[in-house]
């Protein structure tokens, strides 16, 4: 079963997806979208889901570190409920914390330049989500 990733932030969206058997993950695009304007960004995750064909969508849920849901978590669920309305695959929410600092951590470790790791930051943030789910499984 694919499973599709994604890093909701507020001018951006990392997009991830699992291979077949649901053991690896993969990063696919970073779309970019005028701040907080979550339709372009949806109508765009909404183009890789009928190429990529998932049968699943996980969103990272930003969290506070004491577990509550802040106004980044509220931003990523107006993101979830729109693309909802045009999706029928199912949604997973998923805990994120930290996640992008880890993906900046192998960004460094792989030795990328600070303009190629903002480039890329949001699409690993989405590949560190989407392979804690499946290792989750």
């Amino acid at each position: 079963m694919r499973i599709i990733g994604l890093d909701v932030g507020t001018k951006t969206v990392g997009i991830a997806i699992s291979d077949a058997m649901g053991w690896t993950a993969q990063g696919v695009d970073t779309v970019r979208f005028r701040s907080e304007q979550y339709e372009d960004a949806v109508q765009a995750v909404l183009a890789h889901i009928a190429t990529l064909k998932p049968e699943r969508i996980v969103i990272g849920m930003p969290k506070n570190m004491d577990g509550s849901i802040g106004h980044a978590g509220e931003r990523t669920q107006l993101f979830a409920e729109l693309l909802a309305q045009q999706s029928e695959l199912p949604i997973v929410f998923w805990d994120e914390r930290l996640s992008s600092i880890q993906a900046e951590r192998m960004l460094l470790e792989a030795d990328l330049s600070r303009k190629k790791r903002k480039q890329v930051i949001d699409k690993m943030a989405a590949v560190v989500i989407l392979k804690s789910y499946l290792d989750s499984l």
